[in-house]
């Protein structure tokens, strides 16, 4: 196989893994164990499986004082209240509506760099903006019915909604930090910082969980959130970006909505409805207005290049 097909074969893999996170993470909470605690062996699961590899990867990178706070704000941002709000949320609401209002975060990142970065804003990114946040707000209100699949819609998918909103700071605090640090160097940090985060809130769901007593099908999901839909899924993509252009990268990333919807519906976890599925494309094509080139954009890049 060539480098390219790896590539195209981990980028696959990584939205598999993710969308079918939705569902098995949402087999585990809040029924056998609370978001939480989920959470914390999450963390904790993916911070110890770093550093063990970091004792076998050789490198002469440390990471100086001056950078710890930067780090400790990104792992907040990235691991901590990401994770919290994604899990709290996800066992408030549906498989589906979560793996939608994930899809918003290019147009966040998009928000907060005009904002902090001062990036230029085009028509169609103002446009896109204004679409992909009138469908976020529609699905959070629209959905807001108590079901047998979700307790309290209206508030799950706000704290997914915040989650994207965490995730995409972060996107902004490691733009600094990749640069500077290797995958394991900074990700063993990360999660550490991470795993000091959540400790407070999810070390008591988290030892209240009964191992024990624990049927294979949950203790399979909560590995598999550990071991596919966090570590695997990091390093997979890292594969996938080394070759790939990032335009072909997004693709699999807008994937991961369709398969998390089928693997949902497949295993009966979730409803497909016309109000999902329309306000999903509203989404979507938010999205891509945010993302498409202005033509004087793609003439000035043709001329640089």
């Amino acid at each position: 196989m060539t480098k390219r097909q790896v590539a195209l074969m981990c980028a696959t893999l990584v939205a598999l893994f993710y969308a079918y996170n939705f569902s098995a993470a949402k087999e585990v909470t809040p029924d056998h164990i609370g978001p939480f605690g989920l959470t914390w062996y999450r963390v904790l699961g993916t911070c110890t499986i770093f550093w063990v590899i970091s004792l076998f990867v050789k490198t002469k990178q440390t990471v100086p004082l001056k950078d710890l706070p930067l780090i400790a704000l990104a792992a907040f941002c990235g691991v901590g209240f990401n994770m919290i709000t994604f899990m709290w949320g996800l066992s408030l609401t549906t498989p589906i509506s979560a793996s939608v209002l994930m899809v918003t975060t290019p147009i966040i990142v998009a928000v907060l760099s005009a904002v902090f970065l001062k990036e230029k804003l085009t028509g169609y990114k103002i446009a896109g903006i204004m679409l992909g946040f009138t469908g976020a707000t529609l699905l959070i209100i629209l959905s807001s019915a108590p079901n047998q699949i979700a307790a309290d819609p209206m508030t799950g998918n706000f704290l997914v909604f915040i989650n994207s909103v965490s995730y995409a700071f972060y996107i902004l605090l490691a733009k600094r930090l990749t640069a500077k640090y290797d995958v394991f160097t900074l990700m063993k940090w990360l999660y550490l910082f991470g795993l000091l985060f959540i400790t407070p809130f999810g070390i008591e769901q988290g030892l209240a969980f009964e191992w024990s007593t624990a049927s294979t099908t949950i203790v399979l999901n909560i590995a598999y959130v550990v071991l596919f839909a966090t570590f695997g899924t990091y390093m997979l993509n890292i594969i996938a970006i080394k070759t790939l252009k990032p335009s072909v990268v997004a693709v699999f990333v807008y994937l991961q909505p369709l398969l998390a919807a089928l693997i949902a519906v497949g295993l009966g976890t979730d409803t497909l409805s016309w109000t999902k599925a329309g306000i999903g494309v509203m989404i979507f094509l938010g999205v891509y207005l945010t993302g498409r080139k202005s033509q004087r954009t793609v003439k000035e890049e043709t001329v640089i290049n």
